[in-house]
């Protein structure tokens, strides 16, 4: 196997910061003939390699196959921020699952940081993984409601420190005077996640994995063994995984339906030097505010600031990235004024409708199984995904499965040309609403 230098990583044909700071990352070959496997994995994302490494481990034979190269997608060009939690308002859910249903997605939602912190740490992942995550509330009523969240997950049996921080002692967090509060939280945290991605490669080829990249599936063939076809070759399964979620597209037309491409859009500056750093963010913790466009950032590993955000439902990316997400920066730290943005890049995230990640099989062919539409939770519940998955394509009972998998999920109306502009309009009314 070759090695290739970092490669730039965006939809959006700009550098991206992770793409040029990531470790060299082999080069895996194009798939070339006929390949029969226990289980074929479509998607070289965090959905995938996990699910790949799970089911290895459990000793199954795994084809993986990208369409592009490891880690390319979201997984590769996100924020980096590692958070408790899986969906939004999990409660809503309870006339499907019950009140016990509710309570283990939310425990599942603690246990998805948990994956990725055993697996780092058991496989010696150097993808700068530092904890410390902090909450930000935009207006006095969400910080009340951080009360209510540190209770409850308390209550969970939380192992973590939780730390409410009122606006008067937020300069102990954040360098800005934009925030009516914020809970700390020691058990969340930030990494690399293009390094983490070409880590759990290693691991997964490791464990016997066969990966293959630029091997686009152009063709399924549904039945008691499915057959992927790719442009040079064929793998013949008994199952299949299919973890492409935001990068779908029509491969499978009723599940491309349930999770809609939106674009979220990261800067990075230029190297900040040590009192700068510690001045935006004194305690190196990633950050997050409550707004439905939300603001997310994080300092680097070499103390770049990484800002990121503005979630487009259009399907078009802004023609400048830098100049659309460095006013929204300096918003937040006017004291940037004068530093310059050395990356900017973009890519799509994956939304369901009800913000809760799909994880299950299709009713019509029961050998085929999916885990997507993760709504910007994608770091911990892809890691999760694959534990699920895992558990049940080798006939291990798994309950969390089960639970996700009866949650029903709605196909966006309009088809695929007109579901991005209709929830565009949905969403701008959310952000209507917020200045209420």
């Amino acid at each position: 196997m070759n090695a290739r230098p970092p490669q730039p990583g965006s939809s959006s044909h700009v550098a991206s910061y992770y793409a040029a700071s990531s470790h060299i990352q082999p080069a895996y070959p194009v798939l070339l003939g006929e390949v029969v496997a226990d289980v074929c994995v479509v998607g070289g994302g965090f959905s995938g390699l996990n699910t790949a490494i799970e089911l290895a481990e459990r000793g199954l034979s795994v084809v993986l196959l990208e369409a592009r190269t490891i880690g390319w997608g979201a997984s590769g060009r996100n924020g980096g921020q590692l958070i408790r939690g899986v969906g939004h308002h999990v409660e809503r859910f309870q006339n499907v699952i019950g009140s016990e249903g509710v309570r283990e997605l939310k425990l599942m939602g603690l246990e998805a940081v948990e994956i990725v912190r055993q697996r780092v740490a058991r496989h010696q992942i150097d993808c700068d993984l530092t904890w410390g995550y902090c909450d930000l509330a935009n207006k006095p009523r969400e910080f009340d409601g951080f009360a209510e969240d540190a209770q409850e997950l308390r209550g969970l049996g939380y192992r973590h420190e939780l730390e409410l921080i009122d606006a008067k002692a937020l300069g102990s967090v954040i360098g800005s005077n934009n925030y009516a509060g914020a809970m700390l939280d020691m058990g969340s945290g930030h990494l690399h996640p293009l390094n983490l991605a070409i880590g759990e490669a290693a691991v997964a080829q490791s464990l016997g994995v066969q990966l293959f990249e630029h091997s686009a599936v152009t063709r399924l063939e549904y039945g008691a063994q499915v057959r992927i076809h790719t442009a040079q070759g064929l793998v013949r399964a008994q199952t299949l995984v299919l973890g492409c979620n935001a990068y779908l597209n029509e491969l499978d037309p009723d599940l491309s339906g349930k999770v809609l491409p939106a674009g979220s859009y990261v800067i990075a500056t230029e190297p900040l030097g040590e009192e700068l750093a510690r001045q935006l963010i004194p305690r190196n913790t990633a950050m997050c505010d409550q707004r439905v466009a939300v603001d997310y950032f994080r300092l680097s590993a070499d103390r770049r600031l990484l800002f990121g955000g503005a979630c487009h439902y259009s399907g078009r990316d802004p023609q400048d990235i830098g100049a659309y997400m460095r006013p929204k920066m300096l918003n937040v730290f006017p004291q940037l004024r004068d530093v310059k943005i050395d990356y900017q890049w973009g890519g799509m995230i994956g939304i369901g409708a009800n913000r809760l990640p799909q994880i299950g099989r299709l009713q019509r062919h029961p050998n085929v199984y999916f885990a997507q539409a993760y709504s910007g939770h994608g770091l911990n519940a892809t890691h999760l995904a694959g534990k699920l998955l895992g558990e049940a394509i080798s006939g291990q009972h798994s309950g969390g499965f089960d639970l996700f998998a009866k949650v029903p999920h709605m196909t966006f109306p309009g088809g695929k040309h007109l579901r991005s502009p209709l929830l565009a309009l949905g969403m701008l009314w959310h952000r209507m609403k917020e200045l209420l």
